[in-house]
């Protein structure tokens, strides 16, 4: 049964998440990670200052099953099948050594060594005092605290395999450490966090997957509640910033560590600790809702009570989840407006966002929606197609017959491809270039405000305004207030 338990397919994030949350539960102020890299011989230990337990509660808590999913706990307890500690250590380890320590008691420790059991299979399940000989050193650190427990894993056959190296080793601390941020960042965040974190003494920083307070955020909607036979149901939708209004750094940060596409979806939270990130919970209407570039932008807060467990199928690894009926078209609802925000967002790079002030944003191509399909069309209205065409006169016809040829030799299907290929949406002329540098940007502006103030016979202060709620100008507005200073300077050179 214990060689069973180790392939409920734990990775070594989510196992280890499963051990820290003892430690929260056990009211831990600080929990400490430690990777020891010796080959075939190499530990990961995990130190909190916590409550500790004495002999007899440290015999409870190492039985398998020693309690029941179905017994009524505190409402901030973070277990549920009195499995974790276990499973997820054996899912790593083949000795798991526990040492605890009550406030100023002895230090009590058991040690459960699987390759000790399958040599003397007639001796049952042998659960041993203290640590393996040659570890006394690697649980001593819970003797120096006045409380608190130590989780020392050895024999990592599940993680140093054969050709297994120091790369190897270093790689995985890494991807531990973007994980367990993302699994604790409520819990890690704010001016008075539950707890601190550190991983061979780095702490750990939370990473926030709503971008809370950035301040090209587009929309987030107000908390939503909702009443189930097993406790309140609250949910907070969020439309992230497009890429074009992101730092390389910010970017690169929010994509989490699945990238943009796999963390769009529904983060699932008990007491604040996240069991699901991302994914659409089987939801959608005739057919699931995929994953999909449209809809990256899109992120949603779901807090469940620890009471609805097994309501909504929350596994051993807490890992997964399942809406139940009641509450099923209650969250369509919401997603399906989340996802069409988000989808906006994403087509118009942003563009969606109000203009200060509340002026429409004038989009230079439309979209028409026919019985068999959709088109897109040059707005003829838009302030720059629209000068042209009055600026030509009778040779109009000939410039909509250019726009016509455009918009019939659009590519949409390579465009389509080379998005689902690069995960990311082509570049146009003006992407990247900054209001310090868009020499691109500029040369067409001035072009555009001296028509409008030399032909078209309008005032500087109507060009600008006109310039200020066009796309893709409004994304400058710096650059279009110093048109006239840029004007003047240009034409003193010339003269």
């Amino acid at each position: 049964m214990l060689e069973a338990l180790r392939g409920l397919g734990y990775s070594t994030a989510a196992a280890l998440a499963d051990v820290i949350d003892n430690s929260v539960s056990a009211g831990a102020s600080e929990v400490r990670v430690r990777f020891d890299w010796d080959g075939v011989h190499s530990r990961i230990s995990i130190l909190d200052d916590g409550r500790g337990m004495e002999d007899a509660e440290l015999e409870t808590a190492m039985t398998l099953g020693a309690r029941s999913p179905l017994d009524e706990r505190a409402p901030t307890d973070l277990g549920r099948f009195g499995m974790g500690l276990k499973t997820a250590s054996f899912s790593q380890c083949r000795c798991l050594t526990v040492a605890s320590r009550r406030r100023d008691s002895p230090v009590a420790c058991l040690r459960w060594d699987l390759d000790a059991i399958a040599a003397s299979p007639d001796d049952g399940w042998r659960m041993f005092e203290g640590p393996a000989r040659g570890s006394e050193s690697f649980v001593g650190p819970v003797s120096a605290l006045r409380s608190g427990t130590l989780v020392l894993w050895e024999h990592l056959d599940r993680i140093v395999t054969p050709g297994y190296e120091l790369g190897h080793f270093a790689d995985l601390v890494d991807d531990v450490e973007h994980r367990l941020a993302m699994v604790f960042h409520r819990l890690l965040e704010g001016p008075a966090p539950a707890f601190s974190l550190f991983i061979n003494d780095k702490p750990v920083s939370p990473w926030d997957p709503f971008m809370m307070d950035h301040p090209a955020k587009p929309w987030q909607s107000p908390v939503a509640r909702t009443f189930t036979p097993s406790g309140e149901i609250e949910a907070q939708c969020h439309v992230l910033p497009h890429k074009d209004r992101l730092s390389d750094d910010d970017f690169r940060r929010a994509g989490g560590p699945e990238g943009w596409t796999s963390q769009q979806g529904f983060y699932v939270y008990r007491n604040h600790r996240l069991l699901l990130a991302g994914g659409w919970l089987g939801l959608g209407q005739g057919r699931a809702w995929n994953r999909e570039e449209s809809h990256r932008l899109a992120r949603i807060r779901l807090d469940i009570p620890n009471t609805a467990d097994t309501e909504w199928k929350i596994d051993v690894k807490k890992s997964r989840a399942r809406p139940p009926v009641t509450v099923r078209p209650w969250l369509t609802r919401l997603t399906e407006d989340t996802r069409e925000r988000a989808r906006k967002v994403f087509a118009f790079r942003g563009a969606s966002i109000p203009h200060p002030g509340g002026v429409q944003v004038e989009q230079a191509w439309r979209v028409e929606r026919l019985r068999d399909g959709v088109r897109y069309r040059i707005d003829d209205k838009h302030p720059t197609v629209a000068a042209v065409i009055e600026a030509v006169g009778d040779q109009a016809n000939l410039v909509r017959a250019m726009l016509r040829v455009v918009e019939e030799t659009v590519p949409v299907q390579r465009i389509w491809l080379d998005t689902a290929e690069h995960k990311d949406t082509p570049k146009t002329g003006f992407s990247g270039e900054s209001e310090a540098a868009p020499e691109g940007v500029r040369t067409v502006l001035l072009t555009l405000y001296r028509d409008m103030i030399r032909r078209r016979g309008m005032s500087s202060e109507a060009a600008v305004r006109a310039l200020l709620a066009t796309d893709p100008f409004h994304n400058y507005p710096n650059l279009v207030a110093s048109l006239s200073e840029v004007d003047e300077k240009q034409e003193g050179t010339s003269l």
